[in-house]
């Protein structure tokens, strides 16, 4: 995969060059950049292609945010049932 269809939007390398930047904004833009991948598109292995690319920025927290993203686990959805399902 290469960078382009890795971060589309270029949100990813926009993240990387803001100065003074915090986890909370790299989350939000993380969060963002997930939905703007193409349809079909693995997300781990986009992951995976951008945080190659910016391998010299160990210390920025979106290589952290990247980082946290490949290694938690991915769930389905759990259906709640009863009255806790029902509530707002």
């Amino acid at each position: 995969m290469d960078l382009g269809e890795a971060d589309p939007k270029g949100l990813i390398r926009e993240s990387y060059r803001i100065d003074g930047i915090g986890d909370a904004e790299c989350r939000s833009i993380f969060m963002d950049w997930a939905l703007s991948l193409h349809p079909g598109l693995d997300p781990k292995e986009a992951m995976r292609t951008v945080l190659v690319a910016y391998q010299g920025q160990s210390e920025h927290p979106m290589t952290r945010v990247l980082g946290e993203g490949l290694t938690r686990e991915s769930r389905p959805p759990a259906r709640r049932g009863g009255a806790r399902g029902r509530r707002s």
